[in-house]
């Protein structure tokens, strides 16, 4: 048999044999075809991919650096610390973030600058965040793509004769749409991720506002993707209001997000 398939095979048992897991981020029980270690592997995969395909790195170390720091401060107080986390701020001008399995974390250079604060961008991080936790991106994946599919283009250097190849398999990956409970979930423990961090969770508030506001006008591509529940922002508040009634010495970082961020962007 090709070894190939045979590999493919291999990785389609053992996923199959993995069942139910628990997500961290709700508590409840959920299939999980793919076991963290191929989380691992197709977000190292396909992250390339997706940098080629989104303009690549913003070719500026100090603010990659900034919103590395940001990241990693929010991805030590998640429920997976363990995970090597990722965070690359590329050129594309689209209003988007987005998450790949394992870690991967990217946010354009059009969500950058409307975004006012540091607390604003740690609020989309710690958004992301949950969804690598919660597993959500590697279940929309295997739904909406196919596991062997994945599979085939992460055992193997070259996709066999007849599978896509992982660039067709990127333009797949970047059109993924979660689902509204998942969205939900995502802003609700992305508050808890920020507060632990350190970060007022109005940043959160204040970021769904200038999204929607965005989409009033046109269609923003970070909702193509990420579904907008309804009464995001309401539920937002009263989250807020009834969990974090005391704010005091959280951060905003509006001046820091300017000179790290705004001002090398203009430049």
């Amino acid at each position: 048999m090709h070894k190939n398939l045979v590999l493919l095979i291999s990785g389609l048992i053992f996923c199959l044999c993995t069942g139910c897991a628990v997500n961290p981020v709700t508590g409840e029980e959920e299939l999980m075809l793919f076991p963290e270690e191929q989380d691992i592997a197709i977000g190292r995969k396909y992250a390339p991919e997706v940098e080629k395909q989104m303009g690549g790195r913003i070719a500026n170390q100090r603010l990659q650096n900034y919103i590395d720091s940001i990241g990693q401060r929010i991805a030590r107080v998640c429920h997976k610390p363990h995970l090597e986390y990722h965070f690359v701020a590329l050129e594309d001008k689209s209003v988007n973030a987005l998450a790949l399995p394992g870690g991967y974390v990217f946010v354009t250079k059009g969500m950058l600058k409307e975004l006012t604060s540091e607390a604003q961008l740690a609020a989309i991080l710690a958004h992301e965040i949950v969804h690598v936790v919660a597993r959500d991106t590697s279940n929309v994946m295997s739904n909406q793509i196919g596991v062997d599919l994945l599979l085939s283009a992460v055992l193997s250097d070259k996709a066999p004769r007849g599978v896509l190849t992982a660039a067709e398999l990127t333009r797949q990956i970047l059109s993924l749409q979660y689902s509204r409970e998942d969205e939900e979930t995502a802003d609700l423990a992305g508050l808890d991720y920020m507060v632990l961090a350190g970060y007022n969770p109005y940043g959160m508030v204040e970021t769904m506002q200038m999204l929607q506001s965005q989409q009033e006008v046109r269609p923003i591509e970070f909702f193509s993707t990420h579904p907008s529940p309804q009464n995001r922002v309401e539920y937002l508040t009263q989250r807020i209001q009834t969990k974090y009634y005391s704010l005091a010495g959280l951060r905003i970082g509006r001046e820091d997000y300017h000179r790290a961020v705004s001002q090398q962007l203009n430049n």
